[in-house]
């Protein structure tokens, strides 16, 4: 991932920090991969019960083995998610490969499930000239930053977005009544 995402490192680094301030016992990560990114949040959070989901049996293989204690499983963003509630959904550079009507409907799924989601991802810069990020249009199918604001406000999430740089943001979208301490 290193070579082939700039800004890999920065990203994984702000999506970890976007759940300081939050309390939560339970997560789900969306896309769980090698297990890198619910390290770095469970370096900040050691108390958490992770459930994970990944599309790719060979990644959850090799995030099993850095995450002994965690319940991954074998399932696809589109499928229907694990049984809640969670007290964070978390998602880092998975979502991008949902299409458009996929990611209103993961979000809507989410909303269901919590009340906490940080999302960091590839997004489709402002300017295409400020890509960086080669996006193959098949199986990379990144939002704008203002679509995916408007599909997590539709879901029932108050959200704000941070670039990480003009292809990458992190999201952070708390349902209202929940807050960051």
């Amino acid at each position: 991932m290193l070579a082939e995402l700039p800004g890999y490192e920065e990203l994984q680094e702000a999506v970890a920090a976007a759940t300081e301030g939050l309390t939560f016992e339970t997560v789900l990560e969306l896309g769980t991969g090698t297990g890198e990114t619910a390290l770095r949040v469970l370096a900040r959070h050691p108390a958490t019960r992770w459930t994970g989901i990944d599309a790719s049996e060979a990644m959850l293989d090799r995030a099993g083995g850095r995450l002994p204690a965690a319940d991954l499983r074998l399932a696809r963003l589109e499928d229907p998610l694990p049984e809640g509630p969670f007290d964070l959904v978390i998602s880092a550079l998975a979502v991008h490969h949902v299409d458009a009507e996929g990611k209103r409907g993961l979000f809507n799924r989410v909303a269901g499930v919590t009340d906490a989601f940080v999302l960091g991802d590839v997004v489709v810069p402002e300017r295409a000239e400020d890509a960086v990020i080669d996006i193959d249009g098949v199986y990379d199918v990144p939002s704008s930053v203002a679509e995916q604001l408007s599909w997590l406000h539709n879901a029932g999430f108050d959200a704000d977005a941070t670039f990480v740089r003009a292809d990458l943001a992190v999201f952070k979208a708390l349902k209202p009544g929940r807050r960051s301490r």
